[in-house]
């Protein structure tokens, strides 16, 4: 979608940055929960260097909140997912899966615990303030769950935290990864998290305030000017190598996190009760049938990330979809995630994938394609 095709109705919300988004440059958008999201301030390899040598800003306001309060609400949030929440601090931050009954991925937000009944659930492409408001209904629970009026920034790169020092003050250096602050930039209120959808050092900077959106924004350009700061959108060739997952694309509703290797945000040895339990208490019995797998694909460098899912072929027969493709040029490979057959999954095992007119020879590799044990994020400031 170009700049001159942005009105789909109100039906479709715009984020506090948007006007801001426009003026630096924001060419193309597409929908994200109900949300535009920009998507392309020009090339998208120039993006993917300004993220992982200097730093982008970036509009994630699409990331939408579901905020949960009441007396129970730590025992509702852990009803919703399978990861033992049983240490979750107040001012920390949890990667957590929400799973359906079947043991299906809904979803996999951040969850950051901002007091001691005071829970955001800090979400993926899906509708998950519907699935908690349902829950709810039935759980039995005192809760109050709503959508505030939060919108998040992703700010990331390594010249990041310079920028942070410069909004924020040296103190900023102590926020560790996934760990949040309450704060506030010129009366604006804030809460500022470690966290990011990059795989790079970064922070997202939550808006309190929708009518302050592109004062916000104006602020940490301002502040990131002499640190070569860009505007940019989250980079599918950076989130690939680090093998993020795109809910809708890498995983949805038939997903189960044994298949997407998150056998760690899975707890089923201990009391909690959680929707989806006994499935996938099953599912991990019997073993599952298929598994997601890191793929190098042997051609010309792609020049798009793929738009549909690619069959992957073994011996004729199709043995499973390659999910998210793109050309890396850090690592000059054309890098993707696929899910395939369990008796496929072997690294190492080589395949052929169905590209519309092209079939093109690949090899079953490890994941994450670049830095496996997150030192870029983690690393002491």
């Amino acid at each position: 979608m170009t700049n001159k095709d942005f009105g789909f109705g109100t039906q479709i919300r715009k984020s506090p940055y948007f006007d801001s988004t426009v003026k630096w440059g924001a060419t193309g958008f597409s929908v994200y929960n109900h949300m535009y999201i920009p998507r392309d301030f020009g090339d998208p390899e120039k993006n993917f260097w300004n993220l992982i040598n200097d730093a982008i800003l970036c509009d994630v306001a699409v990331e939408r909140q579901v905020e949960i309060t009441g007396p129970d609400a730590a025992k509702f949030v852990q009803l919703l997912t399978p990861r033992d929440l049983s240490n979750l601090s107040i001012g920390q931050c949890k990667y957590v899966l929400i799973t359906n009954n079947e043991g299906g991925l809904l979803n996999d937000p951040v969850l950051l615990r901002l007091a001691e009944n005071h829970f955001w659930l800090s979400l993926g492409d899906s509708d998950i303030l519907l699935w908690a408001q349902g829950v709810a209904v039935n759980s039995g629970l005192n809760v109050n769950i709503i959508e505030p009026d939060v919108s998040p920034l992703q700010l990331q790169g390594p010249k990041s935290i310079d920028i942070m020092k410069v909004l924020f003050g040296h103190e900023i250096t102590k926020l560790k990864y996934y760990w949040l602050i309450e704060t506030e930039l010129n009366d604006i209120p804030l809460v500022v998290s470690r966290t990011g959808w990059s795989s790079e050092l970064g922070y997202e900077i939550y808006l309190r305030d929708g009518s302050k959106g592109n004062e916000l924004w104006e602020l940490i350009m301002k502040a990131g000017k002499k640190f070569n700061l860009e505007p940019g959108h989250t980079s599918s060739i950076r989130r690939i190598e680090g093998g993020m997952l795109s809910y809708h694309a890498d995983a949805d509703i038939n997903t189960n996190p044994f298949e997407l290797g998150m056998e760690r945000l899975v707890d089923l040895s201990n009391d909690n009760e959680f929707i989806g339990k006994s499935a996938l208490i099953k599912i991990k019995e019997k073993g599952i049938k298929r598994k997601q797998v890191g793929i190098i694909i042997d051609c010309d460098p792609l020049k798009n990330p793929n738009t549909i899912f690619w069959p992957i072929i073994k011996d004729g027969q199709n043995i499973g979809k390659v999910t998210s493709a793109v050309y890396s040029p850090r690592l000059k490979k054309n890098i993707a995630l696929g899910i395939i057959s369990i008796e496929n999954c072997e690294v190492g095992n080589c395949v052929d994938i169905k590209m519309l007119d092209t079939t093109n020879k690949a090899t079953i590799v490890e994941k994450p394609f670049y830095d496996p044990k997150k030192q870029i994020t983690n690393k002491s400031l």
